[in-house]
């Protein structure tokens, strides 16, 4: 289990290089494809791959299967009667796909939800203290600690109603929330979703800490490809229901079609005007 209690009251310090061995796969999904109701399909024969400490960013337009890609890896698609009907998906070498979405969170696998699901009339803390349920009774003054640290904000509004947070901080709760559950692989979806762009910096930079000073495992979902190569290792570009694009966040944030299609630049770096959005689609060489 992940040390989250090991660099509390670091700030932004304790950075270090990371390098990703072969045989440091936490998650791999081999060519799954997902099927809702046995009739609907949503994704067809994804593959990627994620290494122990590394953040992973999947980037895509909405209705691409970014969300339906978590599920399948957190067992939220037995709800919605979805499963993974090919392929498989490995958590440290043990298959996971198709299990319940309870035995796979014990496995040490937390999803954000996308939406800022939070129980509106528990206070700030009692909501963070929801985040132990998979291991009640044990210790957990210090994992409030370590959030706290990263939140600061949610220090000053522990004994609030979750119902009356700002936005911004019921996605720092959301967050804080997974954390105390000490995760091995932190699924976050769209976490800059309705936020306003300084709110969106700071969030995205906590992340990154986390993943800094925690060593922690992080797969994030997001429309905003800009902030989220910022703070991956890799990503992968999604469209219709499948892996169209991969590589190192570095390499994907000056390639061509994804500055076009993603960013907003062409290749130049010059910004794109309205006009030329209305053409993307029809040169997207991958469709």
């Amino acid at each position: 289990m992940l040390n989250f209690l090991q660099s509390a009251g670091q700030g932004g310090g304790g950075k270090k290089k990371v390098q990703f061995m072969e045989n440091d796969t936490r998650l791999q999904i081999n060519n799954i494809s997902v099927v809702y109701s046995d009739v609907i399909q949503v994704l067809k024969g994804v593959s990627l791959t994620i290494k122990k400490g590394q953040v992973v960013s999947l980037l895509g337009s909405n209705g691409a299967g970014k969300t339906t890609t978590l599920k399948a890896i957190s067992g939220l698609l037995k709800p919605e009667n979805g499963k993974v009907t090919e392929g498989y998906i490995e958590y440290d070498g043990e298959s996971i796909q198709n299990s319940s979405p309870e035995d796979i969170t014990r496995k040490g696998i937390i999803q954000v939800l996308e939406g800022r699901q939070e129980f509106k009339y528990l206070t700030v803390e009692e909501n963070l203290r929801v985040g132990t349920a998979t291991r009640w009774g044990k210790p957990y003054q210090k994992d409030l600690g370590l959030v706290y640290n990263y939140f600061p904000a949610l220090l000053a509004r522990k004994k609030a109603l979750a119902g009356y947070c700002s936005g911004g901080e019921l996605q720092m709760l959301v967050i804080g929330r997974a954390l105390m559950a000490h995760p091995q692989l932190l699924l976050l979806d769209e976490p800059s979703l309705g936020l306003a762009p300084l709110l969106v910096k700071e969030i995205f930079q906590i992340i990154k800490r986390i993943n800094q000073e925690q060593e922690a495992t992080l797969m994030v979902v997001e429309q905003n490809a800009n902030m989220a190569l910022q703070i991956a290792h890799y990503g992968y570009v999604m469209e219709n229901g499948k892996i169209v694009l991969e590589s190192e966040a570095a390499e994907l944030r000056e390639n061509p079609d994804v500055k076009e299609f993603y960013l907003g630049t062409a290749a130049s770096g010059a910004l794109k005007s309205y006009k030329d959005v209305k053409a993307y689609k029809r040169r997207k060489r991958w469709l």
